[in-house]
């Protein structure tokens, strides 16, 4: 079945709280009251994301520590890359590597119950809930298996599997390299429905995927569109725009959304590529606030905050209410930062060099740092009770916290 733009909101889509979480840390205190002026948008990470960026991060701020990230504990898992992202459930975290390897760690002491290889090597990985775990090949093979490393199905879509696939209420969600989101029987696999829009003639390649709530989907698009899907016919309820392409080149025209929205109560929220971070009422999709920002690794929150990093580096903290400026650090701006998550009682940023910074929620003062292997992160890290987990681009899984 083929989900078509405008349906009318499906009486399924009954959204609520989601995850997130928030951001990352490093040097020194920015006044609360300071408002920043948010910088024109940089082409630096073209050069990074096609491998030509060789020019070594700047030097590291000094800084007046305060605070020490504590690492829960680590697990070698082999090469990473890009877009793999550990998928956190309720008693176990998964993960995976291009290589195949697929494991599920225990969340708590980070001991490895049980590792697989696939087979096969992986372009995304991996999704699960209670009942499955799901990751998905660059020939479009999309892989299932139960909680104990059991295979169970396998399926094939239109191409190469971009971003962690889904998995929630029956129904298992993988976006594909050619711009389709397909919605497979958890059971068996066979498609339920297809979505699919046309893409610019350039994109940001996505890796990021989407957020199941309530029988709802949220997922970004190149174009700088944020969709609310209905999870069981993917029909749309409705969709905003966080960016509009603008320029006179293709590449200038480059707007896309490329990281997970954030899904609160009563918004969700998505940031945009040379666009804006932009928050939307849940049911009806109409416009809360934006705030003109242009950044590629995604969105955390607090109770209070919303926080991202531009794709200068700076890190931004925003009124969830209203989008009024709270504070800006542009300490790291040379440091190139990934995306942000709340660790504890902190923020949690992971650079380019592998340096794990803690920001101050309250004031993006810089309080502490703590080195890992020497690689960046290869997604946004999740929230996993009172850690953030990533893996690194070097093959480790972290789990870290501070308080």
């Amino acid at each position: 079945m083929t989900a078509h733009r405008g349906a009318a909101a499906s009486a399924r889509l009954r959204v609520g709280v989601a995850l997130c979480a928030a951001l990352t840390l490093g040097g020194c205190t920015t006044l609360a009251e300071y408002v920043p002026s948010i910088p024109p948008p940089s082409f630096d990470w073209l050069r990074a994301l096609f491998g030509y960026d060789t020019k070594k991060p700047g030097p590291l701020p000094d800084i007046n520590a305060t605070v020490t990230p504590q690492v829960a504990w680590q697990v070698s898992l082999g090469k990473g890359a890009l877009g793999f992202t550990p998928a956190v459930t309720a008693g176990a975290i998964y993960a995976a590597t291009p290589g195949g390897t697929i494991v599920r760690i225990d969340p708590a002491s980070g001991s490895t119950a049980w590792r697989i290889e696939a087979g096969t090597k992986l372009s995304a990985g991996v999704g699960a809930d209670a009942a499955l775990v799901v990751v998905g090949t660059e020939k479009g093979d999309v892989l299932a298996f139960d909680t104990s490393g059991k295979a169970l199905w396998q399926a094939k879509i239109s191409s190469e599997v971009v971003g962690p696939p889904k998995v929630a209420e029956d129904t298992v969600i993988v976006w594909s390299g050619d711009g389709r989101t397909f919605g497979l029987a958890a059971a068996d696999g066979k498609t339920k429905w297809v979505y699919q829009r046309v893409n610019p003639a350039l994109v940001v390649r996505n890796y990021a995927g989407g957020v199941i709530s309530r029988g709802g989907l949220f997922t970004g698009t190149a174009g700088g569109k944020l969709l609310a899907m209905d999870l069981a016919t993917g029909n749309v309820g409705w969709e905003g725009n966080v960016a509009t392409p603008k320029g006179a080149t293709e590449l200038e025209r480059i707007a896309d959304v490329t990281s997970l929205p954030l899904v609160e109560e009563r918004q969700v929220c998505a940031v945009a590529f040379q666009g804006r971070v932009a928050c939307f009422e849940i049911v009806r999709g109409t416009l809360n606030w934006s705030r003109d920002i242009s950044s590629l690794t995604g969105l955390a929150d607090d109770n209070r905050y919303i926080f991202t990093c531009d794709d200068g580096s700076s890190m931004y903290a925003f009124d969830r209410a209203t989008g009024a400026s709270a504070w800006k650090q542009d300490k790291l701006a040379q440091r190139r930062l990934g995306g942000p998550q709340v660790a504890g009682d902190y923020l949690l940023a992971v650079d380019a060099e592998g340096y794990a910074h803690l920001f101050d929620r309250n004031n993006g003062g810089l309080v502490g740092r703590i080195p890992t292997d020497g690689t960046s992160a290869t997604s946004q890290p999740v929230q996993a009770g009172v850690n953030a987990v990533w893996q690194s681009l070097g093959g480790t899984m972290y789990a870290m916290t501070a308080r």
